[in-house]
């Protein structure tokens, strides 16, 4: 892959998902019961200036503490009303930007945490937004991920790899997306990676910019 944005496909993520907007929380009402705890643990991990990609409808802001430093941005930019309101209600001063991972506007290591739950398996070229994301962290800081993948076994991959373009065109994401593989390959650094789901369909990734 190299460092060009696809603009095609960038539209076609930013009208499937806000197309979606209106619903997005009630399509993910009975996962999220699940991935809520998993959220909160990723998120007890973030510290100084955090940068929120794909905050969607807001789902990881209960879990941020009150003084939390956050810029949220979403490619969707239907999806940042639903944000604003959750954020409001919360109480969080969270600054939130339309945007693309793939091509951020932020300077050079801006940011002490960089934290991303389910996005890579929508973003076009993962690859780029890792690398955007290695750009804008500190070299101290840390890249916190929270992804579901393709599962690695022979039978079912390939049934997640015929099924993919059905669950893209209907709801966006990518079932299987090699994100570990992708995450070493745009240069990053994993700490640590622990498996949050039957068969290692989820991850929880722990990396550094490494740089």
């Amino acid at each position: 892959m190299d460092n060009q944005v696809d603009s095609d496909l960038t539209a076609q993520t930013k009208a499937r998902y806000n197309r979606i907007a209106p619903y997005y929380d009630f399509i993910e009402l009975l996962s999220e019961r699940v991935f809520k705890d998993w959220r909160r643990k990723l998120i007890a991990h973030a510290r100084g200036k955090i940068l929120e990609i794909g905050v969607g409808t807001g789902k990881n802001f209960p879990y941020y503490p009150k003084d939390a430093d956050i810029t949220g941005i979403d490619i969707a930019d239907k999806m940042l009303p639903f944000a604003r309101k959750r954020a409001d209600g919360l109480g969080l001063a969270i600054k939130l930007i339309e945007g693309d991972v793939q091509a951020l506007s932020f300077p050079d290591n801006s940011f002490d945490t960089a934290i991303a739950t389910f996005v890579f398996c929508s973003v076009p070229d993962p690859i780029l937004g890792l690398r955007e994301l290695r750009r804008v962290v500190k070299p101290d800081g840390q890249i916190l991920l929270l992804e579901h993948v393709r599962i690695d076994r022979p039978v079912i991959g390939i049934f997640m790899d015929i099924l993919n373009p059905v669950f893209v065109n209907l709801l966006g994401p990518n079932i299987n997306r090699r994100t570990v593989e992708n995450v070493e390959r745009a240069g990053l650094m994993i700490r640590s990676i622990e498996h949050l789901c039957p068969m290692q369909m989820v991850k929880m990734i722990i990396a550094h910019p490494g740089k």
